[in-house]
């Protein structure tokens, strides 16, 4: 992953064991290792994406390279995720974007979500 475009990465932390390795430390500020996650993967953006198909989300995404494209906002039901792409798709007009995940900055819900 480019560190220059983004700098506040931080890849999950595993803890070796006698028997192999632990799942990644997830939640510390709420008190630990608390995992609500469904499908026992890491919380990568893949995953949570996955866990929340079907609910209304805004993906914010940089494009460095374009000047016409260089902050984009992309809204509507999550379809579907894999490990490099979100499917949106918007009811209101019928649009559907594939997006690829690594130009994601940030994701925001108006609800609360499955992690």
């Amino acid at each position: 992953m480019n560190n220059n475009m983004f700098p506040n990465y931080v890849p999950p932390i595993t803890v070796p064991s006698q028997g192999g390795t632990e799942p990644p430390i997830q939640n510390m500020q709420n008190g630990g290792n608390q995992n609500n996650n469904l499908t026992g993967q890491p919380p990568y953006a893949e995953n949570l994406l996955e866990l929340n198909r079907g609910k209304l989300a805004t993906i914010y995404m940089s494009y460095s390279d374009s000047i016409e494209w260089r902050d984009k906002k992309f809204t509507g039901i999550i379809e579907d995720a894999g490990r490099d792409y979100a499917l949106l798709s918007d009811p209101k007009t019928g649009k559907w974007w594939l997006l690829w995940l690594v130009y994601i900055n940030y994701v925001e819900f108006d609800e609360p979500i499955a992690h």
